[in-house]
């Protein structure tokens, strides 16, 4: 595959930004080479805002010549979208979710070309060394897991990849959601410290799957971007657990052990006015006693977990578009994993 991976983006919001900030952390690796907005005042103010070159038209698009088509939209828009460049050839890479209802799920089924959701939590540098760690056999093969991390689709996606659980198994779900007043710290693009206290949601919900698994969702609305709501999973099997980053087991002789799971970040401060943006905590590497589990995919590139799980999910859809790879996350598990969602949401 040649690089660097010329790709253009639709749309010019919150998740198209992802897509700028991977583009210029890592130019030898991906080139953004056109973003289509709506408007030509929308167009302007993101060519001069953050020096990347944008149009409001599908032929100057085309003649951008890009390997790949990343649509970052509204969710009610993104698959329309996705259909249109598909059958016009292009590889799509499609923001989360796959679709937003039992319709939409059902159209996606038919569809002809490749099409790739961007799916990341699978490939955080956290998770994939977790994931790393279980493919040992240390904790046996793991049946539970209590999660408390991210949303919805997301998090059935993390389930079924802790857990070994194909697309298809059949499951049964019991769900239920509250509403708690929660202090409001902090949004995508700024920090409050009024203590203003608003209704926010947690819902849990219980998954018991074919093959005797299980799996426990728990979230609040504010876990994304607030320092006072702390995220946690917990993975069982017969031999041990890790809980976090602490790991419990059995080593050969039976002798109950305890072990750390050891992240090592370095910190980058930048000229950023958004709080979620100004410090970032870049993974350099992740061990577990004398084992590596993660090193940098893409060298040291001052990019959080996100942007780097983000920027794997590219670089592999760019491989599958040249013939030089699998698709990086298949279109029947991003269909269960919507899915699953959406029943989660209608037990409630």
């Amino acid at each position: 595959m040649k690089l660097p991976v010329r790709f253009a983006v639709i749309g010019s919001g919150w998740r198209a930004l992802y897509y700028v900030r991977i583009a210029k952390a890592l130019p030898q690796y991906f080139e953004l080479c056109m973003m289509l907005c709506r408007t030509a005042e929308k167009a302007q103010y993101m060519s001069d805002t953050y020096q990347i070159p944008t149009c409001v038209s599908e032929e100057e698009l085309i003649y951008a010549k890009p390997n790949v088509i990343v649509i970052a939209a509204k969710k009610d828009v993104n698959l329309s979208l996705s259909m249109h460049w598909l059958e016009k050839g292009y590889t799509v890479l499609q923001e989360t979710p796959a679709g937003i209802d039992t319709d939409t799920l059902e159209q996606l089924k038919k569809t002809e070309g490749k099409l790739v959701i961007a799916e990341q939590y699978r490939r955080y540098p956290e998770y994939s060394a977790v994931k790393k760690l279980l493919e040992t056999g240390l904790i046996g093969k793991p049946d539970y897991l209590y999660l408390s991390a991210v949303h919805e689709y997301h998090a059935a996606s993390l389930i079924r990849y802790f857990l070994d659980i194909p697309a298809g198994t059949q499951f049964d779900i019991v769900s239920e959601q509250w509403s708690f007043p929660t202090a409001v710290t902090q949004n995508r693009y700024e920090r409050f410290r009024d203590r203003r206290i608003s209704q926010k949601k947690r819902t849990a919900a219980l998954f018991t799957f074919d093959g005797n698994k299980a799996a426990v969702y728990d979230f609040d609305s504010e876990q994304y971007h607030s320092p006072i709501r702390s995220s946690h999973f917990r993975i069982q099997g017969p031999y041990g657990e890790i809980s976090d980053h602490t790991v419990r087991y059995l080593d050969e002789n039976g002798e109950a052990l305890t072990d750390l799971i050891h992240i090592h970040y370095r910190t980058v401060e930048t000229d950023d006015s958004n709080p979620n943006l100004h410090t970032i905590r870049e993974v350099t590497e992740i061990s577990f006693r004398d084992q590596i589990l993660y090193t940098p995919v893409f060298g040291i590139c001052s990019l959080p977990q996100d942007e780097t799980a983000i920027a794997a999910m590219l670089y592999e859809t760019a491989m599958y578009a040249s013939g030089e790879g699998e698709s990086p996350y298949p279109l029947d598990e991003a269909i269960e994993d919507a899915f699953t969602a959406i029943r989660m949401k209608e037990y409630l």
